[in-house]
């Protein structure tokens, strides 16, 4: 049966702001990528993101971000390879702290927004963030984009990488996504979402806003908890996967 991974950004609240209902969202995705406080997220918010992921049996993952809590971590930085290895390695030991606490084991690591793109697209980033994770632990499935530069460096150096896709963006014809300051970087129609999703993981493909068929690998869908109708698309998209066939388990 073919099988995909159900992954959410979450846990990027940040002290008296709060950002999405996690309870809800987690009773349908299998994998949580968890905000380490510097893009959002808090010690407080952290801790109690685990506990209710625990609580849902979904898989933990950190999700570092650039130190930028005004832009959301979306805005790009000029920083250093070594910047981007010790900003990684930092925010995975802050989550692993909690889930020592718990009892539980990390399961991935997956960047955040523009340090997320920032390494899809430059071999040096990509890889300074790889070896981050693998010096942490090389048993941690390092989350890329699609058969970007950070899936080719995690590869490279031998630790397991999930080839991760979007519902609710749109692709350029070099399989990056379409940045958000263009009017068409995002999917709003729920059905239109899904057809993509569906697509990428039975075909391996995706048509870019060229209109041209990119190819890519589809082991994790990426649902963003912070849109207006996020637990509402996140149960839709896991029943219609099961009622096209697409098993929705944990990616290990």
């Amino acid at each position: 049966m073919v099988h995909v991974d159900l992954n959410c950004d979450i846990g990027e609240s940040f002290g008296r702001y709060s950002l999405a209902n996690q309870k809800e969202i987690l009773e349908h995705v299998t994998s949580a990528n968890i905000a380490c406080g510097f893009h959002a997220g808090d010690p407080s918010v952290m801790r109690e993101t685990v506990k209710i992921a625990i609580e849902n049996n979904v898989k933990i993952g950190a999700h570092p971000g650039l130190p930028d809590l005004v832009g959301f971590g979306r805005r790009e930085m000029a920083i250093t390879p070594q910047e981007a290895y010790d900003m990684v390695v930092y925010q995975i030991g802050a989550l692993q702290a909690f889930l020592t606490i718990e009892g539980v084991k990390m399961q991935h690591v997956k960047p955040h927004g523009a340090l997320y793109n920032m390494a899809a697209k430059d071999t040096k980033i990509a890889e300074a963030i790889a070896q981050a994770v693998y010096d942490v632990s090389p048993e941690l499935i390092l989350f890329g984009l699609a058969s970007s530069e950070l899936t080719k460096a995690g590869e490279k150096l031998g630790l397991q990488t999930a080839h991760e896709v979007f519902a609710d963006r749109t692709y350029q014809e070099d399989g990056t996504l379409t940045s958000r300051k263009q009017s068409n970087a995002l999917i709003t129609d729920e059905e239109e979402a899904v057809n993509q999703v569906i697509r990428m993981v039975t075909e391996g493909k995706v048509k870019s806003c060229q209109g041209t068929d990119v190819l890519l690998k589809a082991d994790s869908i990426c649902i963003h908890g912070d849109g207006e109708r996020a637990i509402e698309f996140a149960r839709y998209i896991n029943k219609e996967l099961q009622n096209n066939g697409i098993e929705v388990r944990a990616f290990r």
